[in-house]
């Protein structure tokens, strides 16, 4: 997750706030380390475990860091900024249950899970947020794991507009039923630490059969 960041210049929009964030050289936010990433890790090696999940694919695999938790047979990342994708590639180029592709319009891999995590709040832009729920859904076969605020409420930094996603779901995507929502165990209260606390949640859907 993302809430402090440094937005030194104007803001353009999503896919080119995320790819100038990495050329800068910065990280995926602190979602991505610490506590957080650990009960994340958590959740999905269990489900992925239970559910005898084969193939996984990640629509926002940003620094790699939260992979190096992951335990996972085998994994396709995806991300809008080239940075992401070739820092991911160095650090698992060993790791042959690992490949990471671009999304620039080309043909996503299908596999049985597809997940989401603290990507839709930085979804601002309507086309763009529409594009990735059809995504996300089409190519996963059996599940999708989805880590985000599920709430309409703007927000105090152009990179962040939360979303009832639950609400496009049941409108646009009638094969999928919610199998668990699963609450934070770090909750974000009024004077948290923003940086071990999140407003994002686990919503784990299942494909009707």
């Amino acid at each position: 997750m993302a809430r402090k960041l440094a937005a030194k210049e104007a803001f353009h929009g999503s896919r080119d706030y995320w790819a100038n964030r990495y050329d800068s050289g910065n990280n995926s936010g602190a979602g991505s380390y610490g506590k957080l990433a650990e009960f994340k890790a958590e959740v999905i090696n269990k489900f992925v475990a239970e559910h005898d999940v084969k193939t996984l694919v990640e629509f926002g695999c940003g620094d790699g860091n939260q992979l190096g938790l992951a335990a996972y047979p085998h994994y396709i990342g995806l991300d809008v900024a080239p940075r992401s994708i070739e820092i991911c590639k160095k650090m698992y180029q060993d790791d042959s249950t690992k490949e990471f592709h671009l999304l620039d319009g080309s043909p996503i891999p299908s596999a049985e899970l597809g997940m989401s995590l603290d990507v839709i709040y930085h979804l601002v832009e309507d086309q763009v947020y529409e594009q990735y729920m059809r995504d996300l859904f089409d190519v996963s076969s059996r599940f999708v794991i989805v880590y985000s605020s599920n709430k309409d409420e703007k927000a105090p930094v152009e990179w962040v507009r939360h979303r009832k996603f639950t609400t496009w779901i049941e409108q646009h995507q009638p094969d999928w039923t919610l199998l668990e929502h699963i609450p934070n165990r770090y909750p974000e209260t009024p004077g948290s630490d923003q940086d071990n606390t999140s407003f994002a949640d686990f919503y784990i859907f299942e494909k009707r059969s």
